[in-house]
């Protein structure tokens, strides 16, 4: 499975890349939930390709899609996220992914995370650990930052499409600034997970997520050792639950600032 999504996630990576250099996708711009949350003509295309591959790949699958949707039943879902950032994809800032993931009773067992603009290819297993596969083709483990302090991590967010979920999200960070590094908002959950996997940021915490967005990115964390709090297997954005990745050295310190800053609670929207 986890070969699956590498190969699948990678393929779709390269049809973003051309379809983004040579195609007037722009001229297929909507939008979802609400004025600021676009889906483009390469969004949805791309999920087809996935969907196709992984029937070629895998018949019988269930796959569940950002744009789509859930078709089929079975043991095994495949959980999918064709653009993931496509804010960033909009206007040119390379931190867009593909993300694919294959759960079995609703627990993600491999997965795989494409960076789309940087080419490299994040992975993991349930109990294999996780790796990255840079351009240059050569593969090396991910381990997370040894970091003991939280007053020292630096942390990745992002922020809802839904204004009231935004004005409780920026009183969330408006508390926790001043008790860590440094926060950044690099618009893309997966990214910002395999970023927790590789030691880019030291911990990762959103509201409202779907699972398209987090369930690759969550085994890559936490097969990298990262300690990971879920909202469960089939929450969906409206329901305002948190994720979070955390290095193992500020796991318990960091839940427990997330917890007095009222940060474990949903955030309806």
């Amino acid at each position: 499975m986890r070969s699956v999504a590498v190969r699948v996630a990678s393929e779709a990576a390269e049809f973003v890349r051309h379809r983004r250099a040579t195609v007037d996708w722009t001229a297929s711009v909507r939008t979802k939930s609400s004025e600021t949350d676009p889906v483009t003509l390469v969004d949805t295309d791309c999920e087809r390709l996935v969907r196709r591959r992984l029937a070629s790949l895998r018949p019988g699958d269930g796959v569940l899609g950002e744009e789509e949707g859930e078709t089929g039943s079975s043991e095994v879902r495949w959980v999918i996220d064709p653009i993931d950032g496509t804010v960033n994809f909009v206007y040119g800032i390379p931190a867009y992914a593909v993300s694919v993931a294959a759960q079995v009773d609703g627990q993600t067992v491999a997965g795989a995370v494409a960076d789309v603009a940087a080419d490299r290819v994040f992975s993991a297993a349930s109990g294999a650990g996780a790796t990255v596969r840079e351009a240059n083709g050569l593969q090396r483990p991910l381990a997370c930052n040894p970091v003991s302090d939280t007053r020292l991590a630096l942390v990745a967010t992002g922020f809802a499409y839904s204004t009231v979920r935004r004005e409780r999200q920026a009183q969330l960070v408006a508390q926790l600034l001043p008790r860590v590094r440094d926060v950044r908002r690099i618009g893309s959950a997966a990214l910002d997970l395999c970023g927790v996997a590789e030691g880019r940021v030291d911990a990762q915490y959103e509201h409202g997520l779907g699972p398209w967005d987090w369930a690759a990115g969550e085994l890559i964390a936490r097969e990298a050792g990262a300690v990971v709090v879920l909202p469960g297997a089939d929450a969906r954005s409206p329901d305002g639950r948190l994720i979070a990745a955390m290095a193992p050295g500020i796991a318990d310190e960091f839940g427990q600032l997330l917890t007095e800053i009222g940060a474990m609670a949903p955030i309806p929207g």
